[in-house]
């Protein structure tokens, strides 16, 4: 292959990082700015509201019956096709290592950002796909409207184009036992055994 020819491929392949790359990415609203030494994840202290959805039973969902408990909440699509079953895959990790150490009082909360598509017996289908444990991981959907005060209260922006594309903020946050967020984690680059140390973390402070 001749130099002239390598140089033309080369700045194809920078063109394509630079104008496809992000295109393929922004169903998936980039994080905040990082800080050096803990990547996507930051410390933070809020309070979350009582919120009622619908879980994947169609059964009444109530936030505040999960005091008590340290929950770990995402929010995903069922028809993603690249990070949310990642994130997914992520919580069913998480669960099954929580499962394991015998870890008391926990809940894994995901909530859809597609409710138009994702009702209770499709996120049902989604949530034994990944092997969920239904008791301690719920599968939320309900109307537009209920689900936009839940997006808004954790800064989650979600938008759906005319093609059906849903595009959103990729966030997930631990809840302390008293309904606070305490840690968030932006992106799908955190890891499980870093989630798993801030659960004990909190778990300590009881």
């Amino acid at each position: 292959m001749n130099l002239k020819l390598r140089v033309k491929q080369k700045i194809v392949w920078l063109l394509l990082g630079g104008i496809l790359a992000p295109a393929a990415s922004f169903a998936h609203v980039p994080m905040p700015p990082k800080t050096p030494t803990e990547i996507g994840r930051r410390l933070v202290n809020a309070s979350v509201s009582d919120f009622q959805l619908t879980d994947q039973d169609g059964k009444p969902f109530n936030f505040a019956a999960s005091h008590g408990k340290l929950v770990l909440l995402t929010f995903v699509y069922t028809t993603c096709p690249d990070v949310c079953p990642l994130l997914t895959a992520k919580f069913a990790a998480i669960q099954r290592s929580l499962n394991a150490q015998h870890f008391k009082d926990y809940l894994l909360i995901t909530i859809t950002t597609d409710p138009e598509r994702d009702s209770a017996s499709v996120l049902k289908d989604y949530a034994a796909r990944f092997g969920a444990d239904l008791p301690n991981w719920s599968f939320l959907t309900g109307k537009r409207t209920e689900l936009a005060n839940v997006w808004r209260m954790f800064h989650v922006n979600v938008t759906k184009t005319q093609s059906g594309d849903v595009y959103h903020t990729t966030l997930t946050s631990l809840i302390d036992r008293r309904g606070k967020r305490r840690v968030d984690y932006y992106g799908d680059q955190w890891q499980d055994k870093q989630v798993l140390k801030d659960f004990h973390w909190l778990d300590s402070l009881k």
